[in-house]
């Protein structure tokens, strides 16, 4: 009987081990319907984000842009550089600068490409939000300020007890055999951290207990007390300076983001003028091709006639070079169209505006033609003084310093001296809306009239010392901010000597391209004489031969684009000296201000200010930390104060006069027609616009934007003092029909 148990069982367990080993390879499940379009067999995919935007009018609706086979219909938007100017800020809330290797070429040199700032850099790409966004961040004025902020801590939690305990239940009963019992405790607490340091408390606490232990009085208690408490520091931690620094060094990055927003303004200056003036002298190429292509042309049907008619004095040879002489200045015009069209849309591009409409922009002013002067020592000294990278390098200094003080504070201990005074009362109750006069013991006591009785109170007074053996890692901290110092203050010597550098190299520019200026115009003047003479002497007596006559047009060209080529780099070379002196957005007619807060921010701003203006001041006699900054930085050159080196630093520089006609028959610089600038100071205009600006709506954001003066305009040097604005480049002629 056994042996035939033991035997079914055996098969029993192959039969479970063999269905074990025989499992489907997908399960079943019993209200599969096998419908799977829900099943997703990926786990990431290129997706759309979903955004309610829609994509800039400027950039979706831009017609076709023009070209060499799609010209027809243009209309020329003549355009003065103040109003690109203006445009530009309009349309800057990203900050749009041409590369710097772009602008470091000659005019003419090289044709603008197709912009790429936000393809490949986007983040890193100013605009007019960095400021606020610097300033109300986790490293901004108001975070660093919130460390002195009041605080309110609470805290409720309710215990419930019920376990048995190891006593002994014989004779007297003292424990109780099973205990139970409910505990509340309640505690809240206001802080405040002062200027020096000290850190006031005020606080409440109140605990209920019941419990079924034997020999209480009461079943239930009330325990509330009011704890007073002051924790002062005396070494580290302790003083208005220490505890000043981290606020000193939010504003002091705020107004390093400010720098580097007058930075990136000052480079968008610098392309908008580049592109403005690279289109001015694309278009003066273009005419000058015209010419040569039109005296190339005039030629060649000359020589075509002749030849064709059989003249016994022009060859093939010389009808064949003649036609080449055209067809290169055909190409010529072909090359100075596409250019100027890509010149145009740098541009536009720098003015924030669609890169094709029915219009193509056209300068309508003309180069400062007359020699511009400028003091030596004081444009250097103005250069030490009002440079955006210096005064960036110098934020940098005061930065280093106030963390050194910082650091030199942790090398002390922590000694603190502790000071603490409670009030307390116990009730059977904690409060009720009357006395009841009874004190405990006696049941249906109050825990509050016990308190404000003043029966009891407690104190403690004592001193909290922590003091770190050896303190290395405070005395390294405090050593490499020595050093961050020393090398800040070596880069700004360094600085100083570059700034010096650029901008002697930036007065030997202007003198050089003002006298390469006058060269290439006598050489012009030279080269048009030439092929004057040289026409009339072929058409009367052909006494020249033809490749005298073809050379001589290739060089007038040649010739004519130097002296434009030139004649913008001497006005270049003057953006440049502003540049470098830190007086572009002056010289441009710009301000920076603050964008407009909302209505109620103002309303606040005037109730604090009488507030303080109601109240007494009272004279400390000293500041900690020192004064760090001189107060708020002049944007114009009529407001003069004494620099660091002891000369005034700001001033409207000698401009020169302009060149004085010469005898007839001396070659010279003979401008074209041109506007002079109106020399009204625009401080009074910024102040206007500032007002009107504060006087209406609510709801800006806080952010500094660009201003432009309204009655600014690019200084030249002129006689007769305010001119009417007049143009010459009305006689550019379009002409993109090729012949």
């Amino acid at each position: 009987m056994l042996r035939q148990r033991n035997s079914f069982l055996s098969l029993i367990l192959i039969a479970v081990v063999l269905m074990t080993g025989c499992q489907p390879t997908q399960p079943y499940f019993l209200n599969e319907d096998g419908d799977l379009s829900h099943y997703i067999d990926k786990a990431t995919e290129i997706e759309f984000p979903d955004l309610q935007n829609e994509p800039m009018p400027d950039a979706a609706q831009a017609a076709e842009p023009h070209s060499l086979l799609n010209s027809d219909e243009t209309e020329f938007w003549d355009l003065s550089l103040e109003e690109v100017v203006s445009i530009s800020l309009s349309n800057s809330k990203v900050i749009r600068t041409i590369a710097q290797v772009r602008q470091t070429q000659q005019v003419g040199q090289g044709v603008s490409t197709p912009p790429e700032n936000l393809t490949f850099n986007a983040d890193f790409v100013p605009t007019i939000y960095d400021v606020a966004i610097e300033e109300s961040g986790q490293n901004g004025v108001e975070t660093a300020l919130s460390q002195f902020d009041a605080q309110w801590n609470t805290n409720l939690f309710w215990d419930r007890t019920d376990r048995p305990q190891n006593v002994d239940t014989g004779g007297s009963t003292i424990f109780a055999r099973l205990l139970q019992e409910d505990n509340m405790n309640f505690e809240s607490e206001l802080t405040k951290k002062a200027m020096p340091g000290t850190q006031w408390s005020f606080r409440n606490v109140s605990t209920y207990e019941s419990s079924n232990r034997p020999l209480r009085n009461l079943t239930s208690q009330w325990l509330t007390s009011f704890e007073a408490e002051a924790r002062h520091p005396l070494l580290r931690g302790g003083g208005v300076q220490v505890n000043r620094v981290p606020i000193m060094l939010a504003r002091i990055r705020t107004d390093v983001s400010l720098i580097n927003f007058s930075i990136s303004v000052r480079d968008h200056l610098v392309s908008v003028e580049r592109a403005y003036w690279e289109l001015y002298f694309y278009y003066r190429n273009l005419q000058t091709a015209h010419v040569g292509r039109d005296s190339a042309l005039g030629t060649w049907k000359r020589l075509n006639a002749i030849y064709s008619s059989g003249g016994p004095n022009v060859s093939a040879e010389q009808e064949a070079q003649a036609r080449e002489q055209y067809y290169f200045f055909r190409g010529r015009v072909e090359e100075a169209k596409r250019d100027l069209l890509k010149a145009e849309r740098q541009l536009r591009y720098a003015m924030g505006i669609s890169p094709t409409d029915t219009r193509v922009i056209r300068p309508s002013d003309d180069p400062v033609l007359a020699k511009i002067e400028f003091d030596w020592s004081d444009i250097l000294c103005e250069a030490l003084t009002r440079s955006d990278e210096i005064r960036q390098r110098k934020w940098a200094i005061k930065q280093r310093e106030l963390e050194l003080i910082a650091a030199r504070n942790n090398l002390l201990p922590q000694a603190d001296i502790v000071a603490l005074y409670r009030w307390l009362g116990m009730g059977d109750d904690l409060y009720a809306t009357k006395r009841r006069g009874l004190n405990f013991p006696n049941p249906d006591s109050l825990a509050w009239d016990n308190l404000t009785e003043g029966d009891f109170a407690e104190w403690r007074l004592g001193f909290d010392v922590r003091v770190p053996l050896g303190n290395r890692a405070a005395m390294a901290q405090v050593r490499n901010q020595q050093l961050l110092l020393v090398r800040e203050r070596a880069r700004l010597e360094e600085l100083e000597l570059e700034v010096s550098h650029a901008l002697s190299d930036a007065k030997q520019n202007l003198d050089s391209y003002y006298v390469i200026t006058n060269t290439t115009f006598l050489q012009r003047k030279s080269a048009l004489d030439q092929v004057r003479i040289l026409e009339n002497k072929y058409k009367v007596a052909q006494t020249i031969t033809l490749d005298v006559l073809l050379d001589s047009q290739r060089r007038a060209a040649d010739a004519d684009r130097a002296y434009y080529q030139s004649l913008l780099q001497y006005n270049l070379a003057v953006i440049e000296i502003h540049r470098r002196k830190g007086s572009l957005l002056e010289y441009c007619g710009v301000g920076l201000e603050e964008g407009q807060w909302s209505q109620k921010a103002y309303w606040d701003a005037l109730i604090r200010a009488r507030q303080r203006d109601a109240s007494y001041y009272f004279n400390y006699g000293y500041s900690r930390p020192n004064v760090i900054s001189r107060g708020k930085l002049s944007q114009s050159a009529e407001d003069v104060f004494d620099s660091e080196l002891g000369t005034p630093m700001f001033g409207t520089p000698d401009m020169g006069e302009v060149v004085p006609a010469p005898l007839e028959g001396t070659p010279t610089l003979a401008p074209p027609a041109m506007p002079n600038a109106t020399d009204t100071s625009a401080g009074s205009d910024l102040h206007d616009t500032l007002r009107s600006i504060l006087s209406g709506g609510d709801n800006t954001q806080t952010q500094p934007t660009a201003i432009p003066h309204s009655a600014a305009s690019v200084p030249a040097a002129g006689a007769g003092g305010n001119a009417s604005s007049s143009s010459a480049n009305s006689k550019f002629q379009w002409d993109l029909q090729l012949d």
